[in-house]
C-alpha cells in the first residue's frame, strides 16, 4: 500500500513512521489527515454529550498457571493487560450462559 502524502510504502506490521511524522510540517500533517478515508472529524455536536469515563481500578491477585503458558504470554511486554483482556472477551462470550446458570438456581 502506498501512502498518499509521500508515495513510500507503509508497512503495516511495523506500525506508525514516527520519524516520517515528525518529520512533516503542520500543513502536510493536516493535508494527510483531510485525504485518509477512515478520518472523521468532530465538531461541538460530537461532544455535547461526551462524558469522562475513568477505568474501574484492577484488583490484586494470586493465579497459577502453567509455567509455559506464563512462557509465552510474557513475550511481549504488557502481558497482564493481555490475560486481561483474553479473560474480558471470553467473560463476553459467556455472560447469556452465566445469567442462565443464575436464574436456573
Amino acid at each position: 500500500m502506498k501512502d498518499a502524502p509521500t508515495g513510500k510504502k507503509f508497512n503495516a506490521s511495523k506500525g506508525t513512521d514516527w520519524e516520517r511524522l515528525r518529520s512533516m510540517s503542520d500543513a502536510e500533517l493536516h493535508a494527510a489527515i483531510e485525504a485518509d478515508p477512515d478520518e472523521h472529524p468532530t465538531d461541538e455536536a460530537f461532544w455535547k454529550d461526551a462524558k469522562v469515563v475513568l477505568p474501574r481500578r484492577k484488583e490484586v491477585v494470586t493465579i497459577r498457571l502453567d509455567a509455559d503458558l506464563l512462557e509465552w504470554l510474557r513475550r511481549k511486554p504488557g502481558y497482564q493487560t493481555r490475560i486481561n483482556a483474553i479473560l474480558r472477551s471470553y467473560m463476553k462470550g459467556h455472560v447469556n450462559e452465566h445469567d442462565r446458570c443464575q436464574a436456573g438456581s
